[in-house]
């Protein structure tokens, strides 16, 4: 037992002829891959589909798990799926920078919290080697194009 947490990525597909080929031939792909037959999509007005697949995971790293809480969460900690913009992640990805750069704010900027399995709540080297994984890990995941969209949850 313990927090584990998740970032996924996901896309929408659509068979729609508005949304132009190359969208109506991902998403025949994607049915293909999936084996979804015909009839399954005949009662719908626009057959569509969002491919989601997980682009980030952390175990007790409870000031990250905190900070999407707060600012993703309207501070209700419930462990729902929950909407981050772009924008959201690329501020968390300053604050692990800023906190990495000058360890003393760390207290103020990315805090510690306490729960049930959340790991220590020490400024210690695993809280720091947190940072830096999840700095490696935001960079990458905000080079994906822009029609990814991502959601955040987490589990104890």
């Amino acid at each position: 037992m313990g927090l584990d947490m998740y970032l996924n990525a996901k896309k929408f597909y659509s068979s729609a002829n508005w949304r132009g080929e190359e969208s109506k031939k991902a998403f025949d792909e994607l049915k293909e891959f999936a084996n979804i037959p015909d009839s399954y999509m005949k009662h719908t007005f626009m057959p569509s589909a969002y491919l989601e697949i997980s682009v980030g995971y952390w175990r007790k790293a409870n000031q990250i798990h905190q900070w999407f809480v707060e600012n993703c969460q309207n501070g209700e900690d419930d462990c729902r799926t929950t909407y981050v913009s772009r924008e959201k992640l690329q501020e968390l990805l300053g604050l692990c920078k800023e906190v990495k750069k000058n360890p003393k704010k760390a207290d103020e900027l990315l805090p510690t919290s306490a729960g049930c399995f959340f790991g220590s709540q020490d400024y210690d080297e695993y809280y720091f080697e947190e940072l830096k994984r999840s700095i490696s890990m935001l960079t990458d995941i905000l080079k994906m194009p822009d029609e990814w969209e991502f959601t955040y949850q987490s589990s104890w």
